[in-house]
């Protein structure tokens, strides 16, 4: 990583407010779309989910919307 843990939620939180139940995702984990032959990347309905164990999780379901603005 370029910038630390710390370092980001210091930027971050001067950009914008952080809320509780806000995730911030760091780096790549392996096997993710770009790397896949042929790659495979996020469609309007893909579920994406972020599960703590013993937390909780967050999921969000993909729209046209949100694509076209990437």
């Amino acid at each position: 990583m370029l910038n630390n843990c710390y370092e980001q939620i210091a930027y971050l939180s001067t950009v914008f407010t952080l809320e509780p139940g806000d995730i911030l995702a760091t780096g790549t984990p392996a096997g993710t779309g770009g790397g896949q032959k042929p790659p495979r990347f996020l469609v309007a309905g893909d579920r994406v989910r972020c599960e703590i164990e013993k937390i909780g999780a967050i999921e969000a379901v993909v729209t046209a919307e949100e694509l076209a603005a990437a």
